[in-house]
C-alpha cells in the first residue's frame, strides 16, 4: 500500500511557530468540516477527521510536540512525500526490516505513544479510550453560585448490533489484505518507520464479508450521552473540569478516557463580574438623589437587598453590599452598586413650577 504521509503542521494548515490558540482554532475549524456526523457514510472525511485529531493531539501537548519537532528535524517527515520502506516500496507491516523507532530506545517509546501505535485486536494490549472535550454553556447566576447542569456528550460506542466486528449478524469476517491481519501498517520516510492502525480495517485486522447495517462496517456508532454534572461556585469562562472515566470507551479492555468540560458563561443583562465582586448599575431620579431614599436592588441569588441612598448622592456614586458577590475558595465577594441619576426630558406643568420654586429657594439661575 502506498500512502501519503502529511506533516502535522501542514495537515492543520499552521506554521511551525503557531501558538496553542492558533492550533486550537485551526483544529476546530477542520474538525467541524470533516466530522463524521457532518459527513455520514464518507470514509474519506472520516479518515481526514482522524488524521487532524491525531495532529491536534500531538501539537496541543507541549511534551509531545517537543518530541515530534525533534524527530521532524531529523528528517523523519517530509511534507507531501510518499510513504515507503527502506527499499522504496509502499507501506509494510511492522517489524519487517528497515529502521524503526524502537531502535531509538526511550525516545522511541515516547514517539510511538504519540502516534497511538498498536492494533485493536490480534494480540494487542488494552489501550485507554480517548478523552472527550465538551463546551458547557452556563447562566451567569449558576456560574457564580454553583449548582448542577445536564451535559450532552457525543461518544463513539461499540456497535451493539455487531459487537464491534463491523459484520452484519449471521455473516463472517475475513483477514484484512492491507495489513495481513496485523491491524497495523508501517509508514516510512528516509529509513524511519511509524506504525499506525490500518485504515482499511480500522485496526481490527479483519474485514466484514457483509457490512453491518447499523455501523456500516465501522464497528462503532456515534451516540449522545446525557450526564448530570456539578458546577463549582465561582466558575469563570474558559475554566475546565476533568471527570475521570467518562470519555470514550477503552480498546481491548482498556480503561475509558476522561471527559473534559470547558465552561462558557453567558453574559447577563444586569449583572457583570469583576473578580469575586458582582457589579450592577441602577437608576434613581432627581428627587431620590437630592432628598435621599431607599431602593431595592436585585442580587445574584435572585433575592433583593435594601440599599439606602443618602441625600445629595451624585451620578457615579458606588455602594457596596457585602457578601452578595461570587463565592470562591470559601470566600464571598461583594455586590457593587453604581447609581445613575436620571433627569426627565419633559415635566408636567405643576412639576415644572415646583422645580422653579426649588431653584429660586436654592439661589439657582435657570
Amino acid at each position: 500500500m502506498t500512502t501519503s504521509f502529511r506533516d502535522f503542521y501542514h495537515l492543520l494548515g499552521v506554521s511551525e511557530k503557531a501558538g496553542r490558540d492558533e492550533i486550537r482554532a485551526a483544529y476546530r475549524g477542520l474538525a467541524k468540516q470533516y466530522h463524521p456526523d457532518a459527513n455520514p457514510g464518507d470514509e474519506a472525511a472520516a479518515e481526514r477527521f482522524k488524521a487532524i485529531s491525531e495532529a491536534y493531539g500531538v501539537l496541543s501537548n507541549g511534551a509531545k510536540r517537543k518530541q515530534y519537532d525533534r524527530m521532524r528535524r531529523l528528517g523523519a517527515f517530509d511534507p507531501g512525500s510518499r510513504a515507503r520502506d527502506a527499499s522504496g516500496a509502499g507501506g509494510r507491516p511492522a517489524g519487517r526490516g528497515g529502521f524503526s523507532f524502537e531502535d531509538l530506545g526511550g525516545l522511541g517509546d515516547i514517539f510511538n505513544s504519540i502516534f497511538d501505535r498498536g492494533r485493536r485486536q490480534g494480540g494487542a494490549g488494552p489501550r485507554k479510550g480517548r478523552d472527550v472535550e465538551v463546551p458547557v454553556d452556563l447562566s451567569f447566576r449558576k456560574a457564580a453560585r454553583g449548582g448542577r447542569t445536564t451535559v450532552t456528550v457525543p461518544i463513539t460506542e461499540e456497535c451493539a448490533t455487531c459487537s464491534g466486528s463491523g459484520a452484519r449478524p449471521g455473516s463472517g469476517v475475513g483477514t484484512c489484505g492491507e495489513c495481513a491481519g496485523s491491524g497495523v501498517v508501517s509508514f516510512g520516510q528516509g529509513g524511519f518507520a511509524v506504525n499506525r492502525p490500518c485504515p482499511a480495517c480500522m485496526g481490527r485486522g479483519t474485514i466484514p464479508e457483509v457490512s453491518c447495517f447499523s455501523c456500516r462496517g465501522r464497528g462503532t456508532v456515534r451516540q449522545q450521552r446525557k450526564l448530570d454534572v456539578s458546577v463549582p461556585a465561582g466558575t469563570e469562562s474558559g475554566s475546565r473540569q476533568r471527570i475521570a472515566g467518562r470519555g470514550e470507551r477503552g480498546i481491548a479492555g482498556g480503561e475509558p478516557g476522561d471527559l473534559i468540560l470547558v465552561f462558557r458563561v453567558k453574559p447577563h443583562h444586569f449583572f457583570r463580574r469583576e473578580g469575586d465582586n458582582v457589579c450592577v448599575s441602577v437608576q434613581i431620579n432627581v428627587a431620590q438623589a437630592v432628598l435621599g431614599s431607599k431602593i431595592r436592588v436585585k442580587t445574584v441569588d435572585g433575592r433583593h437587598a435594601v440599599l439606602r441612598i443618602p441625600p445629595g448622592t451624585q451620578t457615579g456614586t458606588k455602594f457596596r453590599i457585602r457578601g452578595q458577590g461570587v463565592l470562591r475558595n470559601g470566600r464571598r465577594g461583594d455586590q457593587i452598586v453604581e447609581v445613575e441619576v436620571t433627569v426627565p426630558g419633559k415635566l408636567p406643568e405643576e412639576a415644572r413650577k415646583r422645580m422653579q420654586e426649588f431653584a429660586r429657594a436654592s439661589g439657582l439661575r435657570y
